[in-house]
């Protein structure tokens, strides 16, 4: 689905773009495009902005810019015209930026996609973390609608950032006394320690377009203020601590990871603490065994603060709370994983996934 673009009245703007800032205000633009050019362009919304005058200049900074401009080029125009004494609260020449290019179907909304939600499916972790890459480049090339994925295992694990050493993430005794399975994943980011039962991990593959103008460290919090509006209806007030962590005032629940592919696709996942065995994590993890050295077990089990202790919920309640606030904001329809899907997926293990040269390709 393309962006709204329609006028809001007979004879008025061509191009009508809208952007809600995640926790701030509602950034709305409407403009004509003339030879190539913004024209006619006027920014509204329920924002806050002092002087009453820096509104006008907003709307002159962007009048006659190009209509390829990138998002960085129509910040940059908004923030060179406003005084230091401009006062914009609820939103920023970031957010004005993301109106424009949605207005120009550049960028989209959550609204402007047909979102999918694959429910928990039960298969090895080196075939979750190959399906990452497989639906990702599926979203990216156009040929699958963007999707929601719940993860699923049985097997104990340990799946390390694509940019972490081995050696230095993973105890190897640890590892062998607990018969873990140990996968490298396309993303950035941790180790994650995750026991089947143990943890809630999801993925999102969609088109870069969705955080097209926002920037790197906001686009986590945008992607996941669905999780957070879930939690919340658990009882539970969770927050972001940049870049990545999602924390309660209890401590840690969970960390996210980004990877953007060439041809347009991004993959966005989260791994949340259910029930985890913190002793055994520190026993199998280096990098956890390091950071808590000085304070022990007990301090681990206060760093990372499982949801069950939280919430007195089953992990399959809060799985379908979670899926259930995403369907319901996103319109989103529930669908299974197809043969092809899983088959490119194994392949994937066969060729990548499961080799020793993924897995040690940073020893």
């Amino acid at each position: 689905m393309a962006p709204d673009i329609t006028p809001l009245h007979d004879g008025g703007p061509a191009h009508h773009g809208e952007y809600k800032v995640p926790g701030g205000k509602l950034v709305v633009v409407d403009f004509d495009v003339v030879d190539g050019r913004l024209r006619g362009l006027s920014v509204s919304g329920d924002f806050f902005l002092e002087p009453d005058e820096a509104l006008a200049d907003i709307n002159a900074a962007l009048e006659g810019m190009r209509e390829d401009s990138t998002p960085t080029d129509l910040s940059a125009a908004v923030t060179a015209a406003l005084s230091d004494d401009v006062v914009m609260f609820g939103f920023s020449p970031d957010a004005v930026a993301v109106a424009v290019r949605r207005a120009l179907a550049k960028a989209t909304g959550w609204a402007d996609h047909q979102w999918e939600v694959i429910p928990p499916t039960v298969l090895p972790t080196h075939v979750n973390v190959a399906l990452d890459e497989v639906l990702t480049e599926e979203v990216g090339a156009g040929r699958r609608n963007p999707a929601l994925r719940f993860w699923d295992w049985e097997e104990p694990s340990v799946v390390i950032g694509s940019f972490q050493s081995y050696r230095n993430e993973v105890h190897p005794e640890g590892v062998d006394r607990h018969g873990v399975t140990v996968v490298r994943r396309i993303s950035g980011g941790g180790a994650m320690f995750m026991e089947a039962g143990n943890c809630i991990t999801y993925s999102l593959y969609l088109p870069q377009t969705l955080v097209d103008g926002i920037s790197f460290a906001d686009s986590y919090a945008f992607l996941d203020s669905w999780v957070m509006a879930g939690l919340e209806k658990l009882g539970i007030s969770a927050y972001y601590v940049p870049l990545n962590d999602i924390a309660t005032d209890q401590g840690k629940i969970g960390g996210a990871a980004q990877k953007r592919l060439a041809n347009g696709g991004m993959l966005h996942h989260v791994t949340m603490s259910y029930d985890i065995d913190a002793g055994k994590m520190v026993e199998v993890l280096r990098i956890g065994k390091e950071k808590l050295s000085d304070k022990g077990t007990r301090s681990a089990k206060k760093r990372v603060d499982p949801l069950r202790r939280q919430t007195g919920l089953s992990r399959s309640d809060i799985l379908a709370a979670l899926q259930e606030v995403f369907t319901e904001r996103y319109g989103a329809v529930e669908v299974a994983l197809s043969e092809a899907e899983l088959a490119a997926a194994n392949e994937r293990v066969a060729t990548k996934f499961g080799t020793a040269e993924w897995l040690h390709r940073i020893p």
